[in-house]
């Protein structure tokens, strides 16, 4: 039997908890299929996440060429679970429009804008729309934003 060679660069995204990849699912299963070692990847990413909190949801982008070398990019945690952190709830409501799990002041939203605004796609948007935008998504987690 012969292995399907991966004909071109490939994409890969996955969510992995910072400090914790190891080579089981989803990130062992998810590179094997591509040909690519689940144990360096799982190395590299840990030590590049040393500095967050363990078990932060850690975007990352994989980008695996046709020689099965890659490279990756770490993006920062989603909003949702920034703010949820920041508002101390483990779950958004049920009824975001009729309920409100929990409340934030502007102060916590401009930090979470910093943290995102670090992101490399987000590096031509300004910070007053990234604010904007996570005020929207705190009101669709049932987070209320006060001044």
């Amino acid at each position: 039997m012969s292995k399907k060679a991966v004909s071109a660069a490939s994409v890969l995204k996955l969510m992995v908890p910072a400090g914790k990849a190891t080579p089981s699912p989803p990130v062992g299963p998810a590179l094997g299929q591509r040909g690519v070692k689940s144990m360096d990847f799982c190395k590299q990413f840990n030590d590049r996440t040393k500095d967050l909190i363990l078990e932060t949801p850690t975007p990352v982008a994989i980008n695996i060429k046709a020689d099965r070398t890659f490279t990756f990019s770490v993006k920062s945690p989603p909003t949702a679970w920034l703010l949820k952190r920041a508002a101390g709830v483990t779950k958004g409501a049920a009824q975001p429009g009729k309920e409100t799990v929990g409340t934030l002041s502007l102060k916590h939203i401009y930090a979470i804008g910093q943290i995102k605004s670090k992101d490399p796609v987000m590096s031509h948007i300004e910070l007053r729309s990234i604010c904007k935008s996570i005020i929207a998504t705190a009101k669709s987690v049932g987070i209320k934003v006060v001044a």
